[in-house]
């Protein structure tokens, strides 16, 4: 009998699965259909033995000292600040736009003291800013707004920036001092051994099980288990009553080069050219020395894995029908970006998984029936065995019984 199926080893599922073990002394299954741990944010060493990030960059940032303290326990850390540049007009440009941005493209010499002035002569202000496009055209004008967003957003969402909402972006900010980070939050870094590395030692406790190559749905009938926290998308929980929520997914290209850099930085982003949105060198991210070294090319597509919930008010709608029945289930705790279908950082969802333990930790214990959440039902529990992930890091993880 577990206390908790845990369904999604990813961010959400292992740091939740982490803090029952250890800090109310549950008994967890872990289960993922994938071959490793650690979700998106999982990291390999390659062939030639380069550590890179399979489903592209994952670059740490928080504000939140509690994340980064908790985060901390199972990694320690390289300093690392992100920064992009944007090919653009032939030219790679810093990005987010900022004072040498401008002077590199339009081959001028503004400083702090007349950047403002020179937005402001290009800026479309508008008295509220409903759509991605409205926010940009209304601090830096349609020009930058076309050579540096509409396009690379069309090729990222597969929509007009017209049609998505204000916040897509609103994460992407304006500068105008020289700052070339990507983030400047206070805490930047990156784990010093990899992703997976700490994800392993997040689950290492013997009240964690893992079973890995799983669809929750193979075994639903045969482990019995008194709460579930699911991280999958929240319309396949509930057999898409109220149709599939749309995602955007990627493709990945992965080339090992024979040099020992490739890019003057650790992302390029190409917004106008090429079918591809960046190119990433996971040397730069990692510190890594190697003689050679290795890139990946993503290719947005509306087809493959969910990545990125699709921020638009009519999906909005339909997902808060979706939030309605998650919030009447009982016994089931929907975390994660794809369970809550928001657009969530990594720390962000490493919040939401914290602010759900916190509630679980004041709740008293109770037993649901298998009916409140017509997904498991009673039984003697099966012999666990897990299929050894493919590819690189193994897994801290037990074969256990569940008896």
């Amino acid at each position: 009998m577990f206390d908790y199926l845990i369904v999604g080893a990813g961010f959400a599922g292992s740091v939740l699965a982490e803090r029952l073990a250890s800090q109310l002394n549950k008994r967890v299954l872990l289960v993922d259909r994938r071959s490793h741990i650690g979700g998106n944010a999982y990291d390999h060493y390659n062939d030639e033995g380069i550590l890179v990030h399979k489903y592209g960059p994952h670059i740490f940032h928080t504000n939140a000292e509690r994340i980064f303290d908790y985060l901390s326990q199972f990694t320690e850390w390289r300093p690392y600040e992100h920064r992009v540049l944007a090919h653009v007009d032939d030219k790679l440009v810093p990005m987010p736009i900022n004072i040498d941005t401008v002077n590199k493209l339009y081959d001028l010499n503004l400083d702090e003291s007349t950047i403002d002035a020179f937005f402001a002569s290009k800026a479309e202000p508008k008295d509220h800013c409903w759509t991605s496009e409205d926010v940009v055209v209304s601090k830096v004008g349609r020009e930058l707004y076309e050579k540096f967003f509409k396009n690379y957003t069309r090729k990222q969402w597969g929509l007009d920036p017209s049609e998505l909402d204000a916040s897509v972006t609103a994460r992407v900010p304006t500068r105008t001092n020289h700052d070339d980070r990507y983030f400047t939050d206070k805490f930047q870094a990156m784990p010093l051994h990899g992703y997976t590395r700490m994800f392993e030692k997040m689950l290492d406790h013997p009240n964690i099980k893992i079973m890995l190559n799983t669809d929750y749905r193979e075994i639903k009938s045969m482990v019995p288990c008194n709460e579930i926290i699911f991280t999958g998308p929240v319309d396949e929980y509930f057999d898409y009553r109220y149709g599939k929520l749309p995602y955007r997914s990627l493709e990945f290209k992965h080339e090992t080069l024979d040099t020992e850099q490739h890019l003057p930085v650790a992302v390029v982003n190409y917004p106008n050219d090429h079918a591809y949105t960046r190119v990433t060198e996971f040397k730069q991210l990692t510190g890594q020395k190697h003689d050679k070294t290795s890139v990946v090319y993503e290719f947005p597509q509306a087809e493959g894995d969910p990545y990125y919930p699709i921020p638009k008010p009519e999906f909005t709608e339909q997902y808060n029908k979706y939030k309605a029945l998650a919030d009447s289930t009982r016994g089931v705790h929907f975390v994660g970006r794809l369970a809550t279908y928001k657009y969530y950082n990594m720390d962000q969802v490493v919040a939401q998984a914290l602010a759900t333990f916190d509630k679980i930790a004041v709740t008293p214990d109770r037993v649901t029936t298998f009916a409140d959440r017509s997904m498991v039902s009673p039984g003697p529990a099966p012999a666990l065995t897990r299929t050894p992930a493919k590819n690189g890091n193994a897994v801290a993880a037990k074969v256990a019984s569940g008896s």
